[in-house]
């Protein structure tokens, strides 16, 4: 098929599962966040299957392709992972300043990082037993997970993401054992951190990425519009060294920064995941504007080397706005298919 649609990972989870005005008013955690949830552990996992089962069901029911299990166990797209790891301790958390004024609570880095279980293998049987879509499952990325920790254990920050890399690693290879057809890695904080990520993204991304056959995609942008509202529309400080990395695939929000297009031609020989919807936008767009969209797309990829999707993960809209701009998706994929075909 031309032009695929997909979801970057997450989706809105239920007000009965979680508590989406404790989420929004904070920094999506680092740490363990249990607070947010509004079921007790003992029937927390159910209650989890039942969300899930109804973001894949609205995805499938709006068309998407390419589905997710929505990320509905995850308090935020990290920290279901890192937390799982050893050598963090998450008890005494650091305190980090935030632009805002406040503070956020960071896992202390104490010991080698290591991954002793598989922490997203369940999730992804899941969501390969409850659809015969095309699935992809998401991770945080090793550069990002470096970036999410006080380190006091590691001589420098590149050695701590290549551990972190190795822990991806084993779980990008569990994965796809377990019948994952795409695995995406969330990297937000390459853009955050243009200079460290120069000097050591690439090496712990591609090690990250080693031996693996399965299809991957690596994820970059700005953040969630719920937290960055306004985006730089001059270009991504840290795209085009992307265009050597070891992914298959390359996913980049365009729709809410305005973003000049023309950068994509700098990813030569990927496969692009572009953002063709604003969720900063409060309302859902028409086919039409998505239809625009993808055009301006073309103008710089190919159909054959060009997805569909999101900017970010949708985790902060509503249901019926999420469901409605994945509606639009479809509908004006379909308006350039027609032209195309």
């Amino acid at each position: 098929m031309l032009l695929p649609t997909t979801v970057i990972g997450s989706y809105p989870q239920p007000d009965w599962l979680i508590d989406r005005e404790l989420l929004g008013a904070r920094l999506p955690p680092r740490g363990r966040a249990s607070e947010l949830w509004r079921v007790g552990e003992a029937q927390l996992s159910a209650a989890q299957d039942d969300a899930t089962l109804l973001a894949i069901r609205d995805q499938e029911r709006a068309g998407i392709d390419i589905v997710t299990d929505g990320e509905i166990r995850r308090e935020s797209f990290s920290n279901r992972f890192a937390v799982a790891l050893d050598g963090l301790d998450l008890e005494q958390p650091a305190m980090i300043p935030t632009p805002g004024g406040g503070f956020n609570p960071v896992p202390r880095v104490v010991g080698p990082i290591r991954r002793n279980r598989a922490v997203e293998v369940d999730d992804l049987r899941f969501l390969r037993a409850h659809t015969d879509h095309t699935v992809k499952i998401t991770l945080p990325g090793p550069f990002t997970l470096s970036q999410q920790v006080q380190n006091e254990a590691y001589e420098d920050e590149g050695s701590l993401a290549l551990d972190f890399a190795a822990a991806v690693n084993d779980e990008i290879h569990d994965l796809f054992s377990a019948g994952a057809d795409i695995v995406q890695v969330d990297e937000p904080w390459l853009q955050a951190r243009p200079r460290q990520a120069r000097e050591f993204a690439i090496a712990a991304i591609d090690r990250a990425l080693a031996g693996v056959t399965g299809t991957t995609v690596l994820h970059t942008c700005f953040g969630y519009a719920h937290v960055q509202p306004d985006k730089p529309a001059t270009g991504y400080p840290f795209l085009a060294e992307l265009g050597g990395c070891a992914a298959d695939q390359i996913a980049i929000e365009a729709a809410q920064p305005r973003l000049d297009l023309s950068v994509l031609a700098g990813l030569d020989g990927k496969t692009v995941i572009v953002g063709v919807l604003d969720l900063a936008d409060p309302q859902a767009e028409t086919p039409e504007q998505v239809a625009a969209r993808i055009d301006r797309a073309l103008e710089f990829v190919p159909a054959e080397r060009l997805v569909l999707g999101p900017d970010c993960g949708m985790k902060y809209l509503t249901r019926d706005l999420a469901y409605a701009k994945l509606c639009a998706l479809v509908a004006g994929a379909e308006i350039v298919r027609g032209r195309l075909s």
